[in-house]
């Protein structure tokens, strides 16, 4: 996703600036297997020590270790297994999926609305509909960090109600090694943001410009 003129609201403070951060990261994790750069810096990261933190901690802890031992070669060939496959990955990272059973459906519609409504646009090149679970996280991703006031309604109406599903399925699912640990790392993410915002669900279509 690009933006043209999603223009920010109030200076982003730490808080968001880190939170900016994650969202990008997942963003990296869920778009393509993640380079060994990426491996490394994760494997790097500072930490809480074990029992302090809460579960967002022990889940930065978890994807550290994970990173620490992951093979790139390997990686490539679990994330096609996951999201791509022969005809179709094991999971389908698709908003659409997960809120209705098929793809590209009502939800992809709304989203593209409030996209288009944001400034937002799609990238040359990428195939994927707009609802992949990567391209939301981009979008959260920018709109925190830029100070929107958009973020709090795109996250609830876009991303929380079906994305824990998407991380639980991918703690579970068969072909997965280190997606387990990001999945889970997701998931205690998910439940942080649902808890520093309070974010209420809008109607659809209704997220307010930045």
């Amino acid at each position: 996703m690009t933006t043209m003129d999603a223009a920010p609201t109030t200076a982003p403070d730490e808080d968001d600036r880190l939170r900016a951060g994650t969202w990008a990261l997942l963003a990296a994790l869920l778009r393509r297997p993640p380079t060994a750069e990426l491996l490394a810096q994760l494997a790097a990261i500072d930490t809480p020590p074990a029992g302090e933190g809460g579960a967002l901690a022990a889940a930065w802890q978890d994807l550290r270790a994970a990173a620490a031992v992951a093979d790139p070669v390997a990686l490539e060939r679990e994330y096609h297994a996951l999201f791509i496959g022969i005809g179709r990955g094991e999971l389908l990272p698709f908003a659409s999926w997960y809120l209705t059973g098929f793809l590209m459906e009502k939800p992809l519609g709304e989203l593209r609305a409030d996209l288009a409504r944001l400034g937002f646009e799609r990238q040359p090149g990428v195939c994927e509909p707009e609802d992949h679970i990567a391209a939301l996280a981009e979008v959260l991703g920018l709109l925190i960090g830029e100070g929107s006031a958009a973020a709090e309604g795109f996250f609830a109406h876009h991303v929380e109600p079906w994305a824990g599903r998407l991380f639980a399925d991918l703690q579970t699912a068969e072909s997965a090694r280190f997606y387990r640990a990001a999945g889970r790392f997701a998931e205690a993410f998910l439940a942080f943001e649902r808890q520093y915002g309070a974010m209420p669900a809008l109607a659809p279509s209704s997220v307010p410009a930045g």
